[in-house]
């Protein structure tokens, strides 16, 4: 099956990652200082960008696109990199790494449950609640190894929304005009129950970020109306609009 032209996405991920090993990591010698609400927030989410994605590196093999495969396998390294970053944040603050949360086992399973698109249209609600986490994150604290973190990983975050929406356009577009936009208006459903969900467990963090609970859901669900558009309806700046 024709997926597009992904090449430019595996230039654009080969590229990113070779800035990556010029700029460095940043300097863990700092310190990190953050209330113990912020911590626990970034251990659950840790362990959200960890994992192997070999699920979703066997489907995408399975689409037919070498080029898009190959992307994939460069997204899902970015992501085990935030991982690691998180980590070493963690580290830094003197707090450990999870073992597991259930938000992850509960979001794993989903995605697992059908094929590239379901796993795909699972994975941009992490992805779309991650692009306002990371901001509150980067802006909401004094913590300048913090704010460095949050900040790579965010830059990394608005390159893979407009990514996973090009390949949701390809993928919608072989189901009937009429279902499409039904498909993503319970997208849009799906993720108001998982921003609900994220406000009230991490609500307390989000606080100490500067940014309210309705806030957050407001601004998540506002953001997706772009996305929406992105998927449905491409246009040549709606790609990159998505990840804003």
């Amino acid at each position: 099956m024709h997926t597009g032209d992904f090449a430019k996405w595996t230039t654009r991920f080969e590229d990113e990652r070779e800035r990556r090993r010029a700029q460095g990591d940043p300097d863990w010698g700092r310190s990190a200082t953050l209330h113990p609400a912020v911590w626990a927030s970034i251990q659950r989410f840790q362990v959200g960008e960890d994992g192997d994605g070999a699920n979703l590196v066997g489907k995408a093999d399975q689409a037919g696109d070498a080029d898009y495969a190959q992307a994939v396998r460069l997204f899902i390294a970015e992501e085990q990199n935030h991982a690691r970053l998180l980590a070493r944040l963690l580290a830094a603050g003197g707090m450990p790494t999870l073992s597991g949360h259930w938000s992850d086992t509960v979001f794993v399973r989903l995605r697992r449950l059908m094929g590239l698109r379901m796993e795909l249209l699972v994975l941009m609600i992490a992805e779309v609640v991650a692009l306002r986490y990371y901001r509150a994150l980067r802006d909401g604290t004094d913590d300048s190894l913090t704010a460095d973190v949050a900040g790579r990983i965010l830059s990394d975050e608005q390159r893979h929304v407009p990514f996973h929406c090009e390949r949701l356009h390809a993928s919608l577009a072989e189901l009937p005009r009429a279902v499409r936009r039904p498909v993503m208006a319970l997208w849009r459903l799906l993720l108001l129950a998982a921003c609900l969900v994220v406000a009230a467990d991490h609500g307390p963090a989000l606080r100490r970020l500067d940014l309210g609970r309705l806030r957050f859901v407001a601004d998540v669900m506002t953001s997706s109306r772009t996305v929406v558009a992105a998927v449905l309806v491409p246009r040549p700046d709606a790609s990159r609009q998505a990840g804003a």
